[in-house]
């Protein structure tokens, strides 16, 4: 046989970011690191542990991102939902106060001095007399 087909044996390729169990690229991040001169020496464990901060950070925006969208009723995650999702986490929000997203607006807030002032019902204020401490 000329080795070709379904019938030979698989050479077992396994990629660093399967052995570590992740979904992003462990050595497109080493080759990042490695090309960016950060260090002059880049450990074999570094690209793994950025590579899996890097997943969990944007698996948590994603899914407050997602929750927002799903609270506005609809299914798309759009800037304005990432937007929400950050400012409203206290820990993404400090980790990302100095980033601006493009096309994510601001959040909903009125000052209270803006908003008109409550008066008392005159049926409730005939019926009681107020004492009058100073």
């Amino acid at each position: 046989m000329s080795g070709r087909g379904k019938g030979g044996k698989d050479k077992g390729k396994k990629t660093r970011s399967n052995r570590a169990g992740l979904q992003f690229p462990v050595g497109r991040i080493a080759r990042f690191l490695r090309k960016g001169h950060y260090a002059q020496r880049i450990g074999a464990g570094a690209p793994v542990y950025l590579a899996a901060i890097l997943e969990y950070l944007t698996a948590e925006i994603l899914e407050l991102a997602g929750n927002a969208a799903r609270d506005n009723k609809k299914t798309r995650i759009i800037p304005r939902y990432i937007q929400l999702a950050v400012r409203n986490d206290e820990e993404l929000n400090k980790l990302l106060c100095g980033v601006t997203i493009s096309q994510g607006g601001v959040l909903p807030n009125i000052q209270q001095s803006l908003l008109p002032k409550k008066t008392q019902k005159k049926d409730a204020a005939k019926g009681q007399t107020q004492s009058q401490e100073f």
